[in-house]
């Protein structure tokens, strides 16, 4: 029997529950008692790390699945942890004024597009091989091939069979990512996203809708390119649901990383102009995801936004913080993470704090990326004279989505520097199953996304 990853409703229930744990639903009676039905009904909690339990689940459970999954659905977060837009922007009272479309092309963006392509590209690279992999297991690796703390792209020569043992390479990764092996740029779904926010922009331009996005992905996406709260909204989009129902449906994953992933272009395409950035983040975001998921979007889109024009990294994050509420999981969890990594040169003691605080939560979930994100940057910069590895070091040796992490940090500081240095660039070519995207540069790429804006500003 085939075991599909993050939709198979036994897998799901165990997820809701530690989301609803999350977003303060978890002390409900009723919550409870959904939990002590599953759990005397033989049901187990949600896998730590995989996407499917081992082997197929009796009917009579997968029925009894289905049905306690509408039940939690319909049990309101009592957190202030708005998903609508206009509830988000009320509740940032640091909301930025809009920026005015018209406006000449500023040249020097065009470096800081191109350094922003490659920055995400390189971040992702680096942390593809060690993705899954937990962080005292990313460090033994690094120590013992002579790269910790980790300064360029990870090797299997000269690491100890122990060690590779004890921890494997990521088995879909490690032929196109590791420096002995690195052609070019391999496909990854945290490029993919990108592309597929380019395609949408270059579609349907700066009015484009949720529904373009869904459709953009039925059109452009295969299925199997897709990862927890997206296959669930993928899945919902092909039973006829539409956004925003898509991302609340049977999808326990809706406050994790996708959506922070797929913003960077969208911060690309309004440079200076967070709260366009923001606003657009929100309309790709509510297909897949609500409250802290899309939080973590706009997040992403409006420091992408402002690391084009910004003059260092408290600049960025402060327009990331002002789209988010400030009352928010994610807005708390991401200003605790800035003070511990301007406050303390060690690193590894940053991410101590952070595993303390928020090491319950799943190693893709967007609270702890998002502050592990934040803490990246500005450690780098405050520790790390801006460095570009010293940034996306720090993000992979978090341990928690580390290709993810280190593709938005790499993107971010790369913009911030208007490039990368050369020995974290690649072959000038990006592998992809997206249509008319395989093979494509990113030089090229850059060029397209400096194109998005251009009719506007004449």
């Amino acid at each position: 029997m085939i075991r599909l990853t993050w939709v198979q409703p036994e897998d799901l229930v165990g997820h809701e529950l530690r989301q609803a744990a999350e977003d303060g639903r978890g002390a409900l009676p009723e919550v409870a008692a959904v939990g002590d039905r599953w759990h005397a009904a033989g049901g187990h909690d949600a896998p730590p790390r995989a996407g499917a339990s081992p082997g197929p689940a009796p009917e009579e459970l997968r029925a009894l699945a289905e049905g306690l999954l509408d039940e939690l659905a319909a049990i309101p977060s009592p957190l202030p942890e708005p998903s609508e837009l206009d509830e988000i922007v009320a509740s940032c009272p640091d909301w930025p004024a809009l920026r005015p479309q018209a406006r000449p092309l500023i040249r020097p963006e065009a470096a800081r597009v191109r350094g922003a392509w490659w920055g995400r590209a390189a971040g992702c690279l680096l942390g593809k091989p060690v993705e899954k992999i937990p962080r005292e297991g990313i460090r033994a690796i690094a120590e013992a091939t002579g790269n910790w703390p980790i300064r360029g792209w990870f090797t299997a020569k000269g690491l100890p069979p122990e060690i590779a043992e004890r921890w494997p390479w990521n088995r879909r990764s490690a032929g196109t990512s590791l420096a002995e092996n690195i052609d070019g740029v391999p496909e990854d779904d945290d490029l993919n996203y990108a592309l597929l926010a380019l395609a949408v922009l270059e579609r349907h331009g700066r009015g484009f809708t949720t529904e373009d996005v869904a459709r953009t992905w039925l059109d452009a996406l295969p299925a199997g390119r897709v990862f927890t709260a997206e296959r669930a909204a993928y899945r919902n989009l092909l039973t006829g649901l539409e956004p925003p129902a898509t991302a609340v449906h049977r999808n326990p994953f809706r406050e994790w990383i996708g959506a922070l992933i797929r913003a960077d272009v969208y911060g690309w395409a309004n440079p200076g102009d967070p709260a366009t950035a923001a606003a657009w983040a929100w309309r790709d975001a509510r297909l897949s995801h609500t409250a802290n998921g899309i939080y973590g979007a706009m997040f992403a889109a409006a420091m992408c936004a402002q690391a084009l024009v910004a003059g260092d990294v408290d600049e960025v994050i402060e327009a990331g913080l002002s789209v988010v509420p400030p009352g928010s999981r994610l807005a708390g969890a991401v200003r605790q993470a800035v003070a511990d990594a301007a406050a303390e040169p060690d690193f590894e003691r940053v991410a101590d704090r952070l595993y303390a605080r928020h090491g319950h939560l799943h190693w893709v979930h967007t609270v702890n990326n998002a502050a592990l994100l934040a803490a990246a940057l500005v450690h780098g910069a405050v520790h790390g004279a801006g460095d570009f590895a010293a940034t996306v070091g720090a993000a992979v040796a978090g341990g928690w989505d580390t290709d993810s992490a280190a593709a938005t940090a790499g993107s971010i500081a790369g913009a911030l520097a208007g490039g990368v240095p050369e020995r974290w660039t690649t072959r000038d070519r990006l592998a992809s199953s997206l249509p008319g995207f395989d093979g494509v540069s990113i030089e090229s790429l850059a060029a397209r996304t400096l194109a998005l804006g251009e009719g506007d500003r004449r």
